[in-house]
């Protein structure tokens, strides 16, 4: 019922998964910083993610941790499963009661596996699009490209529902306090690879970190053009870091703050904010 890949580039972890099934993100991915990611599908078994995680913080290999869940579990055949340690050792395992089209392919830090899906060019496809990739873009944009790529080849057969993507990595999260980068899900919806697209552009522009190479100092008629917007927009403080702040705040922008410099995406956002 789903397609997915789990995938390291070594600071990083995550999932990206789509299926037909309602609210996907809700039961097959699983990661966490310096011990790996995991996705459970097929007659998915949910225990997975936890006793997962749980023996790979041990220091169980991918291999050695899914070998154990499959043994443990009474349905093994009717599971599939993929999983990437700290390490980029990857396993993938499709029992032999999956429904067909069912398989999966592993390599050098990535396990992509599906099944119900319109044939074995959907992995084939989403392999491609990983190996594609540079190594340097980031996690998130990899797994998504491979994700699109095994949509845009038939994905699931019986037709498109809801897709997600989790990625952690250290002090990743909303001002550093959590190792999530992003936790994004889209739970129904006619096109959900496109609109995860969507949602990871909007994540990138309200959490992205500012680029320092790109950062303008405020100063001369730059400064006076931020000052003035600000102050049509309600934010007239004499400091205009605080002026800034106070809008930046309200419009979610305070990820890309930076003393006495200016965000070119943030400016950007300003320049189209109508008061």
């Amino acid at each position: 019922m789903t397609f997915s890949i789990v995938a390291t580039d070594g600071t990083a972890w995550g999932v990206a998964v789509a299926s037909k099934f309602l609210a996907v993100g809700a039961a097959v991915p699983a990661a966490a910083v310096n011990v790996g990611a995991i996705a459970t599908q097929a007659w998915a078994n949910l225990a997975y993610r936890a006793d997962g995680l749980a023996m790979l913080r041990d220091g169980k290999s991918a291999a050695e941790t899914l070998d154990a869940l499959i043994a443990a579990d009474g349905n093994r055949d009717d599971r599939q499963a993929g999983i990437v340690d700290r390490d980029g050792r990857a396993a993938t395992y499709t029992g032999s009661g999956a429904n067909p089209w069912a398989g999966g392919v592993t390599g050098d830090s990535y396990a992509i596996q599906g099944n119900i899906l319109v044939g074995p060019e959907v992995v084939d496809a989403m392999q491609q699009a990983w190996l594609a990739t540079s190594p340097n873009t980031p996690l998130a944009r990899r797994l998504l490209a491979a994700l699109q790529a095994g949509d845009d080849a038939g994905g699931d057969s019986r037709g498109r529902q809801s897709a997600a993507l989790l990625v952690v990595t250290p002090d990743g999260g909303y001002g550093g306090g959590s190792d999530v980068y992003a936790d994004l899900r889209v739970d129904d919806h006619p096109a959900p690879t496109k609109e995860l697209a969507r949602l990871l552009d909007l994540h990138n522009l309200y959490f992205g970190k500012p680029d320092p190479a790109t950062l303008l100092p405020l100063e001369g008629d730059l400064a006076a053009e931020v000052r003035r917007r600000l102050a049509v927009l309600g934010h007239d403080d004499d400091d205009l870091d605080k002026a800034l702040a106070a809008w930046a705040g309200i419009e979610n922008y305070e990820e890309r703050l930076a003393p006495n410099k200016i965000d070119p995406v943030v400016l950007e956002q300003l320049r189209a904010t109508k008061p």
